[in-house]
């Protein structure tokens, strides 16, 4: 489709659709910045075996992988996302949707989610982590391993009640999960006054940049060292709090080939309180990676609770790169 534009001298000019749509998109926005240093075309590649029966008909697999990046990048709803994509003018362009091309409604994203599942997004994750550290993102020396709570929900009193009217003394993880709607979460502490229902996130953030290089999740109730085997990197020192002090965890790191950087509780017999305020100070400045992570589960069950942490880890990650390359650009040249 061809537009009517006026140079400065007011002879008129031809422009074609895609070059208005491409002069509406900021030079510096975030997403020309993914789109220049990321191959979304073959990340998305290993999505078409499970791609091809979507909702709506002839979505290319690449627009729909990008719609579900903006998704998490932004924390909308399906049917946020149903209006982002008609109304955003830099989504439709990331996405690859023309101006008068229809985009999909809400329906579309969960069987997308479906369809996807978190094995095939992890190897996505790690795809694109392999990318970044080609781009020298990544430093694979320190690896910081930490968890952090994700609610499914914040009170069980109709849970309690029904447990209560069932002749039970209390709503504890023995029976909890005869009484709710995820049968998978359990109830989690961090302390007596830190108590939750439902999973812990597990990261492995690198320590070059800040980026995550490994996601992991279990129920509450899961002790946070038991998820290092999942973790563990294949090189480097592992720096790890009080919690992770297990002959168990150390032994992983090991045998993975790591260096295991754990502060040691106060009764253990190794533990140096000067090597341990050293090990604090060096991963203090990582430990915000976890405090900028949703607090809340979006969905229901382990396996979609695992989708939800892989993409927003993900799109931290990518949020990270589309601030640090133009920096690394500059300082190159």
């Amino acid at each position: 489709m061809n537009n009517l534009a006026a140079n400065k001298t007011g002879k008129i000019l031809l422009t074609t659709e895609e070059e208005v749509f491409e002069k509406l998109v900021e030079k510096d926005h975030p997403f020309r910045y993914l789109n220049e240093h990321f191959n979304f075309t073959e990340l998305a590649n290993s999505l078409s075996k499970c791609y091809s029966e979507l909702g709506t008909t002839g979505i290319a697999v690449e627009k729909g992988f990008k719609a579900l990046l903006v998704q998490f990048w932004e924390d909308y709803s399906d049917r946020d996302m149903e209006k982002c994509l008609r109304e955003n003018i830099a989504v439709r362009w990331f996405c690859e949707f023309s101006l008068t091309e229809n985009t999909p409604d809400h329906s579309y994203f969960g069987k997308l989610r479906k369809r996807i599942g978190p094995e095939r997004l992890c190897e996505i994750f790690q795809k694109i982590n392999e990318a970044m550290k080609e781009k020298g993102l990544f430093g694979e020396v320190f690896t910081f391993i930490d968890a952090s709570s994700l609610i499914t929900k914040t009170a069980l009193w109709d849970e309690r009640d029904k447990a209560i009217a069932a002749g039970e003394e209390k709503l504890n993880n023995a029976i909890v999960n005869n009484y709710t709607a995820d049968k998978q979460a359990k109830w989690g502490a961090k302390s007596k006054t830190n108590i939750w229902f439902g999973y812990k996130r597990h990261n492995a953030v690198d320590m070059k940049f800040g980026l995550i290089n490994q996601v992991a999740v279990t129920p509450a109730n899961v002790p946070d060292y038991k998820a290092v085997k999942y973790l563990a990197p294949s090189q480097g020192m592992v720096f790890m709090d009080k919690g992770y002090d297990y002959e168990e965890a150390d032994q992983w790191i090991r045998e993975k080939g790591g260096v295991p950087a754990t502060l040691r509780k106060n009764n253990n017999k190794q533990k140096n309180f000067d090597l341990d305020r050293w090990r604090s100070g060096v991963r203090m400045p990582f430990e915000s990676t976890f405090s900028k992570q949703r607090k809340l589960a979006k969905y229901q069950g382990q396996l979609k609770v695992t989708f939800q942490c892989l993409a927003e880890a993900m799109v931290y990650n990518l949020k990270k790169a589309a601030r640090i390359l133009p920096r690394l650009a500059t300082a190159e040249t």
